[in-house]
């Protein structure tokens, strides 16, 4: 491939019905994960029964979207990266909420707020995304820790994790071409998973930017499968030995977004981006 040739992500099909561990078929599309993942650090999935939801999805985020700006800054969390963000520049908003995958949690966090007298239509579209992408991202994991001999961690990972969804909302560029700081380049839907420290740096961590094209807003869904506060994220003893030293220090991922989150740390490391300041907080 030239230097000049645009680098082309795989695309690989989750949809299978004959997917089942230990089949043919599971052996050949983990091998598939492994390597898209090493050479590109992310890939496209084809998962049919979340693009059965793709109809109702996006409709009810633009129904959320449409509401005024003054009902929409009412959701508010002490967390970072929760609750509802407008940046300065109006091109991007959204909203956040965690443990997902319960219609009740996105109620109690969003929807409460943004319709006082209920709609609970709005909480189960968002929750039965997050139970099927959710369920995409089990797969993955089993078939990443798989082909790293790390079975046992399954269950421990799965216990850990807070499916935090955040959706969002991206205004038609005001320019020809406009590139925003963001996770998607359509009404897609996305699923995030920071493998960088739990593998010790086996598997990139790439960013996540946006090129904005059209006349049309942009809506998208992200599910970032964060570990839970309180969890201390460490590299299993498996994944070190000589030829493959510690690369970061264990820690607490909400105590690392407060960090990422600082004006100082931003300030010192602002060309860096999210893996920069990573290796700021935690390497060794």
């Amino acid at each position: 491939m030239s230097s000049t040739t645009p680098a082309m992500v795989p695309v690989i099909d989750f949809s299978n019905q004959n997917l089942k561990p230990g089949s043919p078929e599971w052996d050949s599309v983990k091998s598939q994960v492994r390597e898209a993942l090493e050479e590109y650090g992310c890939f496209e999935a084809l998962f049919d029964p979340i693009l059965e939801l793709r109809k109702v999805v996006f409709g009810a985020l633009q129904e959320a979207f449409d509401l005024p700006l003054e009902t929409k800054k009412l959701c508010v969390s002490d967390k970072p990266f929760r609750g509802y963000l407008n940046p300065r520049s109006g091109l991007f908003q959204s909203l956040s909420m965690d443990d997902a995958c319960v219609a009740e949690n996105i109620e109690r966090c969003v929807t409460n707020t943004l319709w006082p007298q209920g709609n609970i239509s709005f909480s189960k579209t968002l929750a039965s995304f997050t139970q099927l992408a959710s369920e995409l991202e089990k797969i993955i994991l089993k078939m990443i820790l798989e082909s790293f001999g790390l079975e046992k961690y399954m269950d421990e990972l799965i216990d850990s994790t807070n499916y935090h969804l955040r959706v969002m909302k991206y205004e038609k560029p005001k320019t020809k071409d406009s590139t925003h700081d963001a996770h998607c380049d359509s009404n897609m839907m996305t699923l995030l998973y920071q493998n960088e420290v739990w593998l010790n740096g086996r598997l990139p961590s790439p960013t996540h930017r946006v090129m904005m094209k059209g006349n049309e807003d942009r809506y998208s869904l992200g599910l970032f499968t964060r570990p839970r506060g309180g969890y201390v994220i460490k590299v299993p003893n498996e994944l070190v030995d000589d030829n493959n030293p510690i690369l970061f220090k264990p820690h607490d991922h909400e105590e690392y977004l407060k960090f990422y989150y600082s004006e100082i740390t931003q300030a010192a490391v602002k060309s860096g981006g999210y893996i920069s300041r990573l290796k700021a907080y935690c390497s060794v």
